[in-house]
């Protein structure tokens, strides 16, 4: 369909009082031959829309609405069937710049250049078809994979359930009672695992396997097809999308000899004690004597840096829950508490209460440094207690609350050690034999350990955080993994109850139907919802050079064995980090590629050295630094005229060949700013800011060709809640830039 681009120009919000409206008119009139560009008082509005509507119903088929951000009214200017460019002269210029003077008018005017290019260049996406079969696998059959199994269901959702273990029900079918989660939060409650084991059991749309392993998972969202190995046979099947609920291990106590594992059978953990309380006797190991006086040691090797750093969140709840019932057993047992501090948030109070006036349970805050055989009874040895000294306790039995591991699979290590076994099993000569022999013996330990067994380039599981926990962005999205489709819950995800288990299990199943929906659609999932563009690769020109397959958050592309990318595009959330990371630029959205961008840079009118007037030109990621932007506008907070603002989809799509345009063309200095990276990272795409620190380096060398200044090019990283900062940024370095002095290549 032939292009008939529109401009339409809007007068609100103090635009039309701070701009030169004509001069606009005639950059899209005369320079781009736009035959049709109108303004208007209010363009958001029903007369303004209606405006636009008439002209759609007459032929137009791409707009440029000059006006606010496009981030506000985005509903007001979709129209079917239309490509709508938003240009930002509100925030972006009329409220962040002096009003009425030459510098503002220019960077007007630029950026309607810009958006005109865009619209010139770019087409409307349209939704990427798959055959979706609206399917859930859960894998795990404890309390969180049977919740997320039951919600699926009710929902009219078709769900297959896995659990390795011959019966359902997780770690909560061996305990007797639970720790309370409903009023009045005083005392241990029975599980009712029992009931969602029948309820899953009797649902029509839940098909369960027991004593089955995944074998292989291949595909993508919508499409994948999974193979069982269940009692020797294999059951092959159909999923859409998959929660994985594989709970949690308890942390080796073999490690916590200091604290008399191992060293005597009266030390045991807090799931032994468990199983203990739910045969109805207490006995100690040693001698099968009921112990009279119980030792509670709290975080027996969490929050520790040389074995669990983190808080497993629950365990302080079981210990309440534990004493109460070994308490209710025998009402002679004397329980004591040694804690580093309790943690029993909002309505557990309530049940840390309990325990307290219990007359025969004891705490103190204690750091315990040891526990020792006593002869008859164990001695357990603590420093820095309320009572204000070191103690001896003695004990006939210790109870260690070792904290909660997650059932995980650390993908990308697995697919390290997999590749360096593959290289020894070739007999590669050389170093790369030595290095690879090293990775295998050092990564063993990881043999047979996979869970989910994906068929992706990337690994056989998901990626994890440095606690093994299966990755998620923490801040923004909740259950998303690197492998779209596919969402942890429970304990796999984060330590947690049983309370938050079921909410846990119950908000993957939403997610896990939301994608089935959404895939369907054509779209895509967080954080670009709903956007149906998509990459298309041109690899008649692929250099094999694996970047793109390698670089990609979310594992969406396989390769050949020559090293040709095979895209599943129902994997990409539409990052366009691959379209960053290609050298030969073959990688393109048709909204979103090296063409449409490199044509808005070059579409910015470039004063020559004697005006005395920089050009700087700024690339903002669009989920943190653009906003950021935005609200300094709100702000009426004032940045130099100088720069021109490009929002791209994640730092990490940037690619190198805008920038080094840009220099060549004549722009003074260029500014990137992203998310935050490193242990706390923001960036909505993982590592996109990551991707582009290191990319910096081959811009460095790029200069260094170009024989221009390294300062001319600035990285920065910036979370959203900072746009005062943000603003800092901009005006320090256009300063720096001036004093720098003029791009030689200007005029070339």
């Amino acid at each position: 369909m032939e292009k008939n681009v529109a401009v339409y120009l809007c007068r609100g919000c103090d635009i039309g009082g701070a701009l030169d409206m004509d001069a606009l008119k005639a950059v899209a009139t005369d320079e781009y031959k736009i035959s049709l560009c109108r303004d208007h008082e209010c363009l958001c509005g029903e007369a303004g829309r209606e405006l636009i509507r008439h002209d759609i119903q007459d032929g137009v088929n791409s707009i440029v609405v000059a006006a606010c951000s496009h981030r506000y009214m985005t509903d007001a200017f979709t129209f079917d069937g239309v490509l709508t460019t938003r240009v930002n002269l509100r925030e972006g210029v009329v409220w962040s710049h002096e009003p009425n003077h030459e510098d503002t008018d220019m960077l007007a005017r630029d950026y309607l250049r810009m958006g005109i290019v865009r619209a010139q260049k770019a087409a409307l996406p349209e939704p990427l078809q798959v055959e979706v079969e609206r399917t859930v696998l859960v894998v795990g059959g404890g309390i969180t994979g049977l919740t997320a199994a039951l919600e699926a269901a009710k929902a009219g959702y078709p769900v297959v359930l896995v659990e390795r273990e011959a019966e359902l029900g997780g770690w909560m079918r061996k305990w007797s009672k639970g720790i309370p989660h409903g009023p009045t939060y005083r005392d241990p409650q029975d599980t009712d695992i029992g009931f969602l084991v029948a309820q899953a059991k009797n649902h029509p749309k839940i098909t369960i396997h027991t004593g089955a392993v995944i074998e292989k998972t291949r595909g993508q969202p919508g499409q994948f097809d999974v193979t069982l190995r269940k009692n020797g046979s294999v059951v092959e099947f159909r999923v859409g999308s998959i929660v994985q609920a594989t709970g949690w291990k308890p942390y080796d106590a073999s490690k916590l000899e200091h604290l008399g594992y191992n060293q005597s059978p009266d030390v045991i953990t807090n799931v032994q004690m468990e199983e203990m309380l739910a045969q109805g006797k207490l006995a100690r190991p040693s001698d099968g004597k009921p112990p009279k006086r119980i030792a509670f040691i709290q975080c027996a090797g969490s929050r520790d840096p040389a074995h669990l750093p983190y808080c497993s969140g629950v365990c302080c709840r079981v210990t309440l829950k534990q004493a109460l019932m070994a308490r209710s057993l025998d009402p002679e047992v004397e329980a004591y508490v040694l804690y580093k501090d309790i943690r029993s948030p909002g309505q557990y109070e309530d049940f840390y209460k309990r325990a307290q006036e219990d007359p025969g349970i004891f705490f103190t805050k204690a750091e315990v440094t040891g526990v020792r055989n006593g002869g008859a009874t164990l001695k357990v040895e603590a420093d820095d207690t309320l009572l204000g000294g070191p103690i001896a306790l003695e004990a006939d039995l210790v109870v260690l609350a070792t904290g909660m591991v997650p059932r995980s699979a650390d993908g990308e290590l697995i697919r390290k050690y997999l590749d360096a076994k593959r290289v020894v099993e070739k007999g590669e000569a050389g170093a790369q034999l030595e290095a690879a022999k090293q990775t295998v013996e050092e990564l063993r330990c990881l043999e047979g350990g996979e869970i989910l067994q994906l068929a992706y380039r990337q690994g056989p599981d998901l990626p994890v955080l440095k606690y093994d926990f299966p990755d998620s962005h923490f801040i923004c999205f909740p259950y998303e993994s690197r492998r779209t489709g596919i969402y942890p819950a429970g304990c796999v995800r984060n330590p947690m109850d049983s309370q938050c288990c079921r909410e846990d299990g119950a908000g993957a199943a939403l997610k896990a139907i939301q994608v089935l929906e959404v895939t369907a659609r054509g779209e895509t999932m967080h954080p670009r919802w709903g956007d149906m563009s998509f990459p298309d690769f041109f690899l008649q020109r692929c250099t094999q050079c694996k970047r793109c397959t390698e670089e990609c958050p979310f594992g969406t592309l396989n390769e050949d064995e020559k090293g040709t990318p095979q895209p599943n595009l129902a994997r990409c959330r539409r990052c366009g980090i691959c379209l960053g990371a290609c050298p030969e630029r073959i990688i393109s959205f048709k909204d979103y590629s090296p063409e449409i961008v490199g044509s808005m840079i070059k579409a910015v009118e470039i004063p020559d050295e004697f005006e005395g007037k920089p050009r700087l030109l700024g690339l903002l990621c669009e989920n943190d630094a653009y906003p950021a932007l935005d609200t300094a506008g709100l702000k009426r907070l004032q940045h130099s005229p100088w720069i021109r603002f490009i929002p791209v989809r994640c730092l990490g799509s940037v690619n190198i060949v805008w920038i080094s345009d840009a220099l060549s063309r004549g722009f003074d200095g260029i500014l990137l700013v992203g998310c935050k990276s490193g242990e706390d990272y923001q960036c909505h795409f993982i590592k996109g800011s990551e991707l582009m620190q290191t990319r910096s380096k081959n811009v460095q060398e790029k200069l260094k060709q170009l024989a221009l200044e390294e300062e001319r090019v600035r990285l920065e990283l910036l979370p959203i809640d900072q746009p005062e900062k943000l603003v800092e940024i901009i005006n320090a370095f256009a300063e720096e830039v001036e004093g720098i002095g003029m791009n030689p290549f200007k005029g070339f």
